[in-house]
């Protein structure tokens, strides 16, 4: 390949190109919007020759806010960084059309000059850009270290060399020397909140397998707690160490005598709840284990004395779960099968006898169909459904909503699955069997067939395989039963959410904005209900007996508003430091984020258990704007110490309440009656 155009540049050269991308630029953000795409080629272009000289990269990122507000990324997934998934990245890069290639180099290095702080972009904060950029990083390793082989340079060409210069340059600025290290942390953060799906943490632990095996690669002194990551997944016990393969694991195991393949289920078992992921070698084990030795199949689990119990008493359903659902290809669903015994959901009434008609659920078309788009087909739909099912009813707080404005729906799977596990396997039966879901808003039934719509206008498939078939219906329903709140006063949660989630939602309801105006409303009285339902100080002591679901006004890392959020309080306790703190399920993809205002939300260290967020009562109380709480309750308000209330009120103002004061203090301030909204 000849490389003198990129590495031997003649001096002046990336000068001239720059001056005539400013130029195009210029040309493109005075268009009009019809005439945009014709100038948007000349952009692309003289971009991709820019980035294949040397600073070439470092030239774009400086022109990150001109080259955006010219309207480059109009019309395409790029124009809403905050939905990007760093997985398709991997893809992009790789990619021989020239122009998805810049587009993709111009995204990450927009986001690069965000998360440098050098960028205030109005949809993502620095930290968001940070956390995705070091995503990237971890799924194109490969390409920061030079490992592209001949199909990509014979496919791509010269466009290798974007993609590589672009990942080196990220790497370069977020600190090259610690990327590894600074994956390695990443990937523990998210394991500590133990997701359901964790296919893209998967990549990321097998990119850096490849990087730490690789001779020619010298990762210094980085790297360094990658072991236990990578033997998780690879080599979890001594027989599987070296990765031999799963047809020579069989065989291994076969040969095996009853001492060996106990030290070989508990080490697997070790390694599972070590880290909440599953070996492929740990679901070959399992088979193995349920043919030929089930009495092994207590440590394999890594059952306490509960969970014991429960497989002693429900041990043909067990044996059966395993047989339709656990292989290599879904080989997580062996924790969530840990999980739902530890729970000892199976001693619920309904819940057996619900599980054994989903092990031979006779599954739609459509079901059939949307589970093999984004799972595959090599294996069965009602196997990988079976496994969400099982990983759901153990992992309730691991539910993500994915790139989706779903946050409702994915919040009431959760308390479903946390409260009400043979509720949410008939919706399941419906959604997946029937292609329809049925509930009912005040004794009307409102049929997800039947509705006009949801909140998401389209469905990004990044979900578990449960949420992939109920989200959509329960999305519809949700919107239809907005639909039938239109021309009520006030919020329409407020008669939403009891009839969507359920009977132990509280009919009490409070909201401390005007919907009307969005104005902050009895500010004071809010919060002294919040504590007086919710403080235990406050509250005679009383625990929360179901989690109860709550609005948050999220903010970023500067304290600006952001929207509006759905949560549920799952419990209020004091942590190991006697703070008091409200631990909450976030349906976020992320839990831990950085809310501004010294307000970082927990989900280690401070007594959460897995799939808990946290922060101390003010703090989260001066994010909330609505709660539910039981009317029958004495209603009486907290008496509140009035400094701890000026302090929670002073966060809200300096945050997303600053431009929503209310209309009295305004009407003061102006010296008129007259407001603008």
């Amino acid at each position: 390949m000849d490389n003198r155009e990129t590495l031997g540049a003649a001096p002046g050269k990336l000068e001239g190109l720059l001056a005539k991308l400013d130029y195009a630029i210029g040309q493109l953000a005075q268009a009009k919007g019809f005439a945009k795409p014709g100038k948007v080629g000349p952009v692309f272009d003289l971009a991709r020759r820019v980035l294949m000289q040397p600073g070439g990269c470092a030239a774009i990122e400086e022109r990150a806010r001109q080259l955006e507000e010219s309207g480059v990324f109009e019309g395409s997934d790029w124009a809403r960084p905050h939905i990007l998934i760093p997985s398709f990245t991997t893809h992009s890069l790789k990619s021989a059309q020239a122009d998805t290639v810049v587009l993709e180099a111009l995204s990450e290095l927009r986001l690069l000059a965000v998360a440098k702080e050098d960028y205030r972009h109005p949809l993502m904060s620095a930290e968001q850009a940070h956390h995705y950029l070091t995503q990237v990083l971890a799924m194109n390793l490969g390409l920061l270290f030079g490992l592209f082989g001949e199909a990509e340079r014979e496919q791509q060409g010269r466009l290798a060399q974007v993609s590589q210069a672009l990942v080196k340059h990220v790497a370069d600025r977020i600190g090259y020397e610690h990327v590894i290290d600074q994956l390695i942390a990443e990937i523990w953060r998210i394991l500590n909140q133990r997701p359901i799906q964790t296919a893209s943490v998967k990549q990321m632990i097998t990119q850096i397998a490849i990087c730490t095996r690789d001779p020619d690669i010298d990762l210094g002194a980085s790297g360094q707690g990658a072991s236990r990551l990578i033997s998780s997944l690879f080599g979890p016990t001594q027989a599987c160490q070296e990765d031999p393969g799963i047809e020579v694991y069989a065989q291994r195991l076969a040969s095996m005598d009853v001492r060996s393949l106990q030290n070989e289920s508990l080490g697997c078992a070790r390694a599972m709840h070590d880290t909440g992921l599953v070996s492929a070698y740990h679901a070959e084990l399992v088979r193995f284990l349920r043919e030929n030795d089930s009495s092994l199949l207590i440590e394999a689990l890594g059952l306490s004395s509960t969970g014991r119990d429960c497989y002693l008493c429900y041990r043909d359903l067990v044996h059966a779960l395993i047989d339709a659902m656990v292989q290599p290809e879904t080989a997580q669903s062996v924790y969530g099968l840990s999980l739902l015994l530890e729970r000892g959901l199976l001693y619920q009434p309904a819940a057996a006898p619900a599980l054994w008609r989903q092990v031979s659920l006779p599954l739609s078309r459509t079901t059939r169909e949307r589970l093999r788009l984004v799972f595959g087909s090599a294996v069965s739909s009602r196997s990988l459904l079976l496994e969400g099912v099982v990983c759901m009813l153990g992992q309730p707080l691991g539910v993500g909503q994915g790139n989706n404005p779903t946050c409702q729906s994915a919040r009431a799977v959760s308390m479903w699955a946390y409260s009400d596990p043979d509720y949410l396997l008939q919706l399941v039966v419906w959604a997946a069997r029937d292609d329809e879901v049925i509930m009912h808003f005040e004794g009307k039934a409102v049929s997800s067939l039947e509705s006009r719509g949801g909140v998401a206008q389209e469905l990004h498939l990044d979900l578990d395989a449960v949420s992939l078939i109920l989200v959509p219906h329960l999305d519809r329903i949700y919107g239809e039963m907005g639909r039938l709140c239109v021309g009520r006063e006030g919020d329409p949660h407020r008669w939403i959410n009891p009839e969507f989630h359920g009977w132990w939602c509280g009919r009490g309801f409070s909201i401390n904005v005007d919907v009307a105006s969005g104005r902050l409303q009895d500010l004071e009285d809010f919060l002294r209900h919040f504590y007086a339902s919710y403080h235990p100080f406050y509250n005679g002591n009383q625990p929360l007996i179901h989690p109860q679901p709550a609005g948050i006004a999220v903010t970023d890392s500067a304290a600006r508003f952001i929207g509006w959020h759905a949560i549920s309080v799952l419990r209020v306790a004091l942590d190991p430091q006697e703070i008091m703190r409200v631990y909450f399920f976030n349906p976020n993809n992320d839990s831990g984020q950085n809310w501004g205002d010294d307000i970082v939300v927990s989900t280690s260290g401070h007594d959460e258990l897995y799939g808990e967020s946290s922060l101390p009562f003010e703090a989260f109380a001066s994010r909330l704007y609505i709660f539910h709480f039981d009317p029958l309750e004495h209603g009486a308000l907290a008496d509140v110490k009035p400094d701890e209330l000026q302090r929670v009120t002073d966060r809200i103002f300096r945050s997303w309440g600053a431009d929503r004061l209310p209309a009295a203090d305004l009407q003061a301030d102006s010296g008129t009656g007259e407001t603008e909204l």
